[in-house]
């Protein structure tokens, strides 16, 4: 199986200790979000390859070698501001920390998201346009790839709105972005995709591609994995992944963010995190029912 760590939460930016000390003890426990007595058990001997999805790797770094796993790196750098994004570390330390990474695991296994982007009076098409080369610039030789994706219509964007202040895309948009961030990945060395879009932008000099395709982990792993559910209504042609993250427990507080919706219950659930449990948030109970998960 492929591990995703975690589209749920940022597990590298606030609970490193906790994984790999699930990693050393040799499995981890993750509750079932919709029915939350039922537990999975994951054995790391039945884990093929891990995708770590953050927006800030330090805390992670000093601990890459120990994990015998291929691994894959998602790290998500927008050029939003404290308004948006609250507690997301300094861009610099970011960028700084993705070529550390690039170093160790190679340019190809490191992908920048510039994910969601938004637009708005003051994160204008023009703005995004400079930032994406600025970016590009700064990546320079440190990874191959940038996956974007636009804002999407999320609840938790739905309420923090009046701050996020987002417009709706025109064609004129798209095509000013296609061109424009096509032109700063190429000059760098790097592609662009978008991730799931219904926009793709390929006829815009993007390349048409999935941002964990089952090439890839064939790459990585010599297997064959089967291709994420339906989503949206679509079929993402994505790998599937099994995720050990829980909803509401990241401390980045980004007005877009669709797995965070209710910031008071974030904080209550972070003060039930214990590094040494097999759960990411609490205690395993009694009553809980506990399989052992074994994808092929």
């Amino acid at each position: 199986m492929i591990l995703n760590v975690s589209g749920r939460t940022d597990i590298v930016a606030f609970y490193t200790e906790w994984f790999m000390n699930r990693y050393r003890e040799g499995f981890v426990d993750v509750r079932n979000p919709v029915y939350p007595k039922m537990v999975s058990r994951i054995y790391f001997e039945d884990v093929d390859a891990i995708l770590f999805c953050t927006k800030n790797p330090l805390p992670i770094i000093k601990y890459i070698k120990e994990i015998k796993k291929p691994i894959l790196f998602h790290v998500t750098l927008t050029p939003y501001k404290k308004e948006i994004e609250s507690h997301v570390p300094a861009k610099g330390n970011v960028i700084e920390a993705i070529k550390q990474l690039s170093q160790v695991l190679g340019k190809d296994y490191v992908v920048v998201r510039y994910d969601p982007i938004l637009v708005s009076e003051k994160y204008s098409i023009a703005y995004h346009k400079k930032a994406f080369q600025h970016l590009c610039a700064l990546l320079n030789g440190s990874v191959s790839k940038i996956i974007v994706s636009f804002l999407d219509d999320y609840k938790n964007v739905r309420k923090n709105m009046t701050v996020i202040g987002a417009r709706m895309l025109t064609e004129v948009d798209y095509r000013e972005i296609g061109v424009s961030f096509s032109k700063s990945a190429k000059e760098y060395g790097m592609t662009v995709q978008t991730c799931f879009e219904e926009k793709n932008l390929v006829e815009y000099g993007f390349i048409k591609e999935d941002c964990f395709s089952s090439l890839l982990a064939f790459q990585m792993t010599g297997k064959i994995f089967p291709k994420w559910k339906a989503r949206k209504g679509k079929l993402c042609q994505c790998v599937e992944m099994v995720d050990i993250g829980a909803y509401n427990t990241c401390s980045h507080f980004c007005k877009y963010c669709y797995a965070n919706y209710d910031e008071k219950k974030v904080e209550i659930n972070r003060t039930y995190h214990d590094p040494t449990s097999t759960l990411l948030i609490g205690t395993l109970q009694d009553d809980d029912v506990i399989k052992v998960r074994k994808d092929k």
